[in-house]
Formats: structure tokens, sequence, C-alpha cells
């Protein structure tokens, strides 16, 4: 059998040989296939709104490179694409032109360079999903893009109101995601870390106990994802507070107004150590980059208002 396999090793190598070399078998078109498309209303809208004042590359085509190869995913929906163009335009890129010191100069050096959309959710196999990641400080994904029709009808997570679901799916993890970005560029303290330091349960906050708001706002977190890590508790921290009302926030601070009883060893109350926490994001902002939180909360209250009253047209791709 060895010496077969001596035999026709080299009449193998010989006939690889003769097609290496022979040109005749070469394709005249290359196999690297480049999708082209012609620019329709919505790229022209986008081109105005997003490139030409802030760089920004709103990729609604789906494109498999751009997506995590660890789920299943699906494209986003042209109109859906249209509306969250606007909802992203009207509740953060024009939020931060108006509160920052900077104004646009912010938006246009700090906010992301590039959002990527599909039409599902990213579903993990413990029963989470993720809503948006950001990457190296540039791209942004949003996922379940497909579902925006329903969130804005109130046909969605009929739990939750519409402004709610608005905010809870897709505004909040906007802001979620850019609060990472710009920790990335110029970090929080370090004592953000410390005020909850021992309470983080990094996977597990997604399961039983923890992911009821009776545990987790009382062991000083304001939502359960922020149990994670202090990374994603400061993220959570800046996003919920200026998505939600003075009156929602309130109500969270009465029931982490206690301390956790399976705890022993806290001492003080989910309330104290929340609001420790938020004062450091709050000078954070102010000091880092010239934002005031309450007065972006204030701002995006008040533009959610006007897109919930049909008082932007979120399909409109007039060209100003």
């Amino acid at each position: 059998m060895k010496k077969n396999i001596l035999l026709i090793a080299p009449l193998l190598l010989l006939a690889l040989g003769f097609t290496a070399c022979s040109e005749d078998d070469l394709e005249k078109e290359s196999v690297i296939v480049v999708d082209s498309y012609e620019q329709n209303e919505f790229d022209k809208w986008l081109e105005a709104n997003y490139v030409k004042p802030y760089n920004i590359d709103f990729k609604y085509r789906y494109e498999e490179i751009e997506s995590d190869y660890n789920y299943y995913t699906v494209p986003a929906d042209l109109t859906s694409s249209i509306k969250m163009a606007h909802i992203l335009k009207h509740l953060c890129i024009d939020t931060y032109n108006e509160v920052a010191d900077d104004g646009v100069v912010f938006t246009r050096s700090y906010f992301p360079k590039e959002f990527f959309l599909i039409g599902v959710w990213e579903y993990r196999n413990n029963g989470t999903f993720i809503l948006g990641t950001a990457e190296a400080g540039k791209k942004v994904l949003l996922a379940g893009i497909n579902f925006l029709d329903g969130v804005l009808n109130g046909n969605y997570d009929v739990s939750r109101s519409v402004a709610d679901n608005l905010n809870h799916y897709y505004v909040k993890t906007i802001h979620h995601e850019f609060t990472h970005i710009l920790n990335q560029t110029k970090d929080y303290p370090a004592d953000f870390k410390l005020v909850t330091g021992s309470g983080y349960v990094a996977d597990s906050w997604s399961d039983e106990p923890y992911n009821d708001p009776q545990v987790y706002l009382k062991r000083g977190f304001i939502s359960d994802y922020a149990q994670h890590s202090d990374t994603e508790d400061f993220a959570e921290m800046m996003s919920i507070y200026i998505t939600n009302t003075k009156e929602w926030w309130n109500a969270q601070m009465e029931i982490a107004d206690d301390t956790y009883a399976d705890d022993p060893k806290q001492v003080k109350t989910g309330r104290e150590m929340i609001e420790a926490k938020l004062d450091i994001v709050r000078n954070y902002m102010q000091e880092m980059w010239g934002i005031d939180l309450d007065k972006a909360r204030d701002v995006i209250q008040r533009r959610q208002a006007e897109i919930i009253a049909g008082k932007v047209d979120l399909t409109d791709l007039t060209i100003k």
C-alpha cells in the first residue's frame, strides 16, 4: 500500500502543475461580486441628513458581513427603516445638537459613524435577546426594526404604552450604545464601580431573583441588565434617566427606598446607591461633555411627545 501512495503522489503533483500553468482555464470576470444599486429617494434623503452633515453611514440594506454570525438575522423592512431614520435623527442626533455646549460640533465629532439595521432581535439561548450593540466606538447595530410599526401602533408588547415601548426597544438602546462610545473616548470615574461593586452578577442578571424590580432596585440598580457589569450599569443609568419621565423615575426610587432583605451585609438602601451613581453620571456628562442630564431628559420627552402625537412625519423624504 505504501508503494502505491508513493507512485500516485508524483502523478498528482504533475497533473496539478499542468492545471496551474494553463491560462485557458482562467475566467475573464472576477469571482468577487460587489453589490451595486441605483440611489432611491431614501438614499438621497440619507445623503442630505446623515452623510453630508455628520458623515454617518446609515445602512438599511442587508449586508451579511455587518451582522453577527452567532445569530439568525433578517433584513430590515424599507418603510420601517425610513421611520427609524427619522426617529433616530429627531430623538437622538437633534437632541444632542440642542443640549450639548458645542451643539452640532459635539454630535458630528462623537456620534456613531455607522448604523446597521436588521429586522428581528438577536435571540440568546437563555431567553433574552439583544436590542442593539456598539462596536469599536464607531458602529451601532439596531435590531428589531420590523417590529417598529407594531410599537408605534400600540400593538406590540401591550403591557407598556407606545412611549414606553419606543423607549425600551429603540430609543434607550441608541442612547445606551452612544454612552458606551463616550466612555470609550473618555473613561468615567473609578468611584462609580465601587458604589455597588460587589453586586454585579454578570450573566445571571436575567435569572430569578435578579430580574425582579423589587430585587434589583433595592440592590441599587436601575434595571436588571445594569447588574451585568459596571460598564453596562453606567450606560443603563445614563440612557434610562434621560429617556423616562421624572414621574417614572420617582416611582422607581420609591421601590428602591429600602435594602434587599436577602443581603444582610447591605447597609445603604437601593435608592441611596442609585442616586450616588446618578450623581457620578451627571457630573461626568457635564464636566466631560458639557451636557446637562436634566435638560437632555426634558428635550427628549418633548421630542418624543411630538412623535407620538404625529407631529413628525416619519415617512417624509423631502430634502430641505
